[in-house]
């Protein structure tokens, strides 16, 4: 009975499906639900709850920590996408034309990278751009007579340390990303358009980019979910969660602190579902505004 239930034509689709639609429920409706149920709740670990209503989210709007982390999110999000959306597209048609030698050496080592700790990553980091004169950038920047800058202590030049982490931790990732939807554009196009007389730039500017246009989206979509749920570079950079000024401090640090340092399990669900709908919000109408959405004729 159980056999020719499960090779049933029309039940086969449910039972290969069921196993997501669970895990789906129980690792992401169910915590959803109880993080938005936390949200209007004052609560503490070991001090019970009490149902506050919209007074967490009416306290996020007027805390300015909770907005300087707000601002720290959103300008890395966009910075990263300016660095980490046209230089790794670059770098993939660079390395996929067929005139490129060492194309499996560049590969494999713009992606090693990714595959680095982001604890060991971020250390490394926090050395290279220490304040000291024998911290690596500033000995380099020495040589030209500058003087040593403490690049951790300031907002600009945190910034700088901060994106030179993402930038060589996610390059290489996004490069393979775009390797990939290159594969897709049949040779055939850039054969006609050279029988055209097209140079190399027009290839690029008429082909290249608008069929890569699936895979950009894509590259852009999670690097914007990446850019502001960013936390453990800037916990490593700076060696903790409490950077001078909250330089560093993100959305999710900040959700960190709250919930785990401060044990305000309640301010902290408000902190999240404020960046889940943030996140969202962009996504949605990033895609909207890029036609997503609309039917193909």
């Amino acid at each position: 009975m159980i056999r020719k239930f499960i090779y049933s034509q029309k039940t086969a689709p449910y039972v290969f499906v069921l196993p997501f639609v669970l895990v789906f429920l129980v690792f992401w409706i169910y915590p959803l639900g109880n993080s938005v149920g936390m949200s209007f709740q004052k609560m503490t670990l070991g001090q019970g709850a009490q149902w506050i209503g919209f007074d967490n989210y009416v306290k996020l709007m007027g805390d300015g920590v909770f907005l300087k982390a707000v601002t720290n999110s959103f300008v890395y999000m966009v910075l990263t996408l300016v660095i980490l959306i046209p230089f790794p597209m670059l770098f993939a048609v660079l390395i996929n034309n067929k005139l490129m030698w060492g194309r499996e050496f560049f590969k494999s080592a713009f992606f090693l990278p990714a595959l680095t700790s982001v604890v060991v990553a971020g250390t490394i980091f926090r050395l290279m751009f220490g304040e000291m004169e024998g911290s690596l950038i500033n000995s380099f920047l020495s040589l030209f007579g500058i003087e040593p800058i403490k690049f951790l202590k300031g907002q600009v030049t945190g910034f700088i340390a901060l994106l030179a982490l993402a930038t060589w931790r996610w390059t290489g990732v996004n490069m393979l990303y775009f390797l990939s939807g290159l594969k897709n554009i049949p040779e055939e196009y850039y054969e006609a358009a050279s029988m055209d007389g097209a140079s190399a730039f027009q290839k690029f500017t008429r082909i290249t980019v608008p069929l890569l246009k699936p895979t950009t989206l894509y590259v852009v979509t999670i690097s914007i979910y990446a850019g502001l749920a960013m936390f453990i570079e800037s916990l490593m950079l700076w060696n903790g969660n409490n950077s001078p000024k909250n330089i560093g401090l993100t959305i999710v640090g900040y959700l960190y602190r709250q919930g785990i340092e401060k044990n305000e399990m309640g301010y902290a669900a408000a902190v999240g579902i404020v960046l889940l709908v943030v996140a969202m919000a962009i996504n949605l109408t990033q895609l909207a505004f890029t036609g997503m959405f609309k039917k193909e004729d």
